[in-house]
């Protein structure tokens, strides 16, 4: 027989202001020309996207955390 693993209980508060911290409260606007807005159409149909805005917002935020981690603050 196997052990018994032991369940570790979490507080709903702590539950509840995780998923609270989660939810999109800002909104965004972009504009594109019609070649962007072709090549999004292109890649979206290419690769089975159904949603734009999961493709825009990992691809920002790839960019902004990749930049992000090559630019560490300095002290001085």
């Amino acid at each position: 027989m196997g052990k018994k693993k032991a369940k570790t209980r979490i507080e709903p508060d702590f539950l509840r202001r995780e998923k609270d911290s989660l939810i999109r409260k800002n909104r965004q606007v972009i504009y594109l020309n019609d070649k962007e807005m072709a090549a999004v159409a292109e890649y979206c149909s290419r690769f089975r996207i159904n949603t734009k805005s999961v493709l825009f917002r990992q691809a920002i935020m790839e960019k902004v955390l990749k930049g992000l981690e090559s630019n560490p603050p300095t002290l001085f």
